[in-house]
């Protein structure tokens, strides 16, 4: 699956990951499914980390139910969500795994751990023979709306 992404809503996510240093910053990606197979993110939510560490989150119930009631306002379907690695490579932890219970999710991952170079990656993970598989998605930062 191909996921699309704005160059802005990376830099917003980008920026939220800096601010929330050393801490894992998290959020939810909304967006629509298009015909040809490939998911567009039409918006990011800049959510809290309840747990407040580096090694995994929690979103706020709060604000997940208010983004969930933007998205529905909006016409958007949750797509799934994203989150940063302050200083680990942007690929699913055995945490990420063990917490990725929605198989229709895109999960992004969003690595600080080189300084001055964002690294962002999607991937989809899904239980199978009782066993969690992870496939890395193709991701694109388009530098605006048209591509």
């Amino acid at each position: 699956m191909k996921i699309t992404i704005s160059r802005s809503d990376f830099e917003k996510m980008y920026e939220h990951a800096l601010k929330e240093r050393p801490d894992e910053a998290c959020g939810l990606i909304a967006g629509t499914d298009e015909e040809d197979g490939t998911r567009s993110i039409q918006k990011v939510y800049l959510l809290t980390n309840i747990d407040h560490t580096n090694e995994h989150f929690s979103i706020d119930p709060k604000e997940q139910l208010a983004a969930i009631k933007d998205m529905r306002a909006e016409g958007l379907k949750p797509l799934g969500n994203w989150h940063s690695h302050p200083e680990s490579p942007s690929r699913p932890s055995e945490e990420d795994k063990r917490l990725a219970n929605d198989s229709r999710a895109s999960y992004l991952i969003l690595s600080l751990m080189e300084e001055g170079k964002p690294v962002l990656n999607a991937f989809h993970i899904e239980t199978v023979d009782g066993e969690k598989t992870v496939r890395k998605e193709e991701l694109e930062i388009l530098n605006s709306l048209g591509g």
